[in-house]
């Protein structure tokens, strides 16, 4: 094989959807920002504030 012929590495993939890991979790933000609409995380001996704006948005802080 030629340096300007590489067809035979060439793989064709399939345009799929990625499929998430099985390990990934998901939590929805109402049941994980509470009534309050803010929750403190705890981080390596830090703690952050997430919070969700009025306009719905979700800013962390420090």
């Amino acid at each position: 094989m030629s340096r300007t012929d590489n067809t035979a590495a060439t793989l064709v993939k399939e345009h799929t959807q990625p499929t998430p890991p099985s390990a990934e979790r998901r939590i929805d933000s109402k049941s994980l920002l509470g009534d309050e609409g803010r929750v403190i995380i705890e981080h390596d001996g830090q703690h952050y504030l997430l919070r969700q704006t009025h306009a719905g948005k979700l800013i962390l802080t420090k």
